[in-house]
């Protein structure tokens, strides 16, 4: 700002401005402008919009992320890392059978073997847990397994941050900030980050899926569950053309500004964002009527469950495959309610991982049988994960305390290595001793597949080029198909 601008009207009269010409917009567009921190987006302007689609670093192969965020962490001896020494010393004091490190709540029970039998499918006999009888049977050999993955947090919020943004601290970019950052979107009429919200927003709260220090034109854009996932998507006009007029008259009165001050990026972005948002009222209900899919297809989602969670998430992972259809750019799936305490089962572990298992088999199974048979899952990253694992032991008598040193994630699509299985755990499943993938390792692969270097995928704050890896990460070769 130069010294002449002191003198002008203060900024914050855009607030109260937009604030009052609200009416009828959607409510995810509208926070991104109220957060004024986007850059010039104005095509009549000249400025070129920050969602343009940009070149990659590397050949991409990958396009799209859909990210699967299992809230709560899920045992990884109860899913994908069976382990037959449970059984063995089962029911005995952990602390003589291995070194026992301090837990959350330090409520140590005895040795406690999975409740759950494993069977091995597919050609590449991957052992997949009875908690997931479909996912197993028709993608095993899809399925990418890292049994070895460590976090630095056994505590879930900043477990959350850590492995959203790469810190444990609050207000970083996201995973999700970052991809639509270095890549763009393919997609004019919605986010290029959506949040579709099963019910659950994990510990930390919206700043998981924040854009930080990004431009605010990046950060998630949250989907409530139902016919209705955006705030005033409804046009509250009575006839399309006394909308138009509104927007017309906006845009006028953001352009009689702009000839004021000059070449201003909030009132730039506003203008945008307007015109994204009246995009929006077309383009978000129709992408949430599943009126054209057939019964065959909803079926394959489990929309016919008689579990209600399976019948919601299936709903959740349709519309993301639709999402992926339209060229959004990240889809992050949070986890539906009603399943007992997410995944963090510190009690009640057969109810509650049954119930959480029973809402995600059928839809996520179909999720890559679907994209599969499009012609999708090639150019689509699936990411299925928790922020850490669980406990080889009872907390108290029927949970598992929370488990950083070793757990289980997997990847599909996207050019990942299909029907593989990279590291391992101890022979109790506790502590990670072979190969470790850490956080900034798997988002350093994660970019690698779309494309980008996390090296070089960088931003500039606080005098400082800051990236999601910050001075760490590796991308790890075995995963890659």
């Amino acid at each position: 700002m130069n010294h002449c601008h002191r003198f002008l009207p203060p900024p914050t009269t855009r607030r109260e401005m937009l604030m009052q010409a609200a009416h009828g917009f959607g409510g995810v567009a509208l926070a991104t402008m109220l957060a004024g921190e986007m850059s010039p987006v104005s095509a009549a302007n000249g400025a070129a919009s920050p969602l343009d689609t940009k070149t990659t670093h590397l050949p991409a192969q990958a396009k799209r992320v859909i990210f699967l965020y299992m809230d709560g962490g899920p045992s990884q001896v109860d899913t994908f890392d069976p382990k037959p020494a449970l059984a063995k010393f089962n029911g005995q004091d952990p602390h003589r059978v291995f070194k026992v490190e301090p837990t959350q709540f330090n409520n140590i029970g005895k040795v406690l073997k999975s409740p759950w039998a494993f069977k091995q499918y597919g050609e590449s006999g991957l052992p997949v847990s009875a908690l997931f009888p479909t996912i197993g049977e028709h993608c095993a050999d899809d399925l990418c397994v890292v049994r070895s993955m460590v976090a630095p947090f056994s505590e879930h919020t900043n477990a959350n941050f850590f492995l959203h943004t790469g810190t444990g601290l609050q207000g970083r970019p996201a995973h999700g900030a970052w991809v639509a950052y270095g890549l763009g979107s393919e997609c004019q009429d919605l986010p290029a980050y959506v949040v579709l919200n099963g019910g659950l927003i994990p510990s930390g709260g919206l700043d998981c899926f924040g854009s930080g220090f990004l431009p605010a034109a990046f950060q998630g854009s949250v989907f409530q569950p139902g016919n209705s996932p955006v705030a005033n998507i409804t046009p509250r006009e009575s006839k399309p053309d006394l909308q138009s007029a509104k927007l017309a008259l906006m845009k006028r009165l953001d352009r009689n500004l702009l000839g004021r001050l000059g070449r201003v990026d909030q009132v730039e972005s506003a203008i945008s964002n307007y015109e994204l948002a009246a995009r929006m009222q077309m383009a978000v209900p129709e992408l949430m009527d599943l009126g054209d899919e057939t019964k065959a297809t909803q079926s394959l989602y489990g929309m016919d469950d008689d579990f209600a969670n399976t019948r919601k998430y299936g709903r959740l992972c349709l519309v993301a495959r639709r999402m992926v259809e339209r060229g959004v750019r990240f889809i992050e799936l949070t986890c539906t309610g009603g399943n007992g305490d997410r995944w963090d089962q510190h009690g009640g572990l057969v109810d509650g991982h049954t119930k959480n298992s029973r809402a995600i088999d059928r839809p996520v199974a179909g999720l890559i049988r679907d994209l599969k048979q499009r012609g999708l899952l090639d150019e689509t990253l699936i990411v299925w994960c928790g922020e850490f694992g669980r406990t080889p032991f009872a907390q108290g008598g029927n949970g598992r305390d929370h488990n950083p040193f070793g757990f289980s994630i997997w990847l599909a699509g996207g050019g990942s290595r299909a029907g593989y299985v990279h590291g391992a755990t101890d022979e109790f499943g506790y502590h990670a001793v072979q190969d470790k993938v850490e956080v900034y390792d798997l988002h350093a692969t994660m970019l690698h597949l779309m494309g980008m270097d996390h090296k070089r995928l960088t931003y500039r704050f606080s005098s400082r080029d800051m990236r999601l890896t910050d001075v760490h990460g590796r991308v790890v070769p075995e995963l890659l198909g």
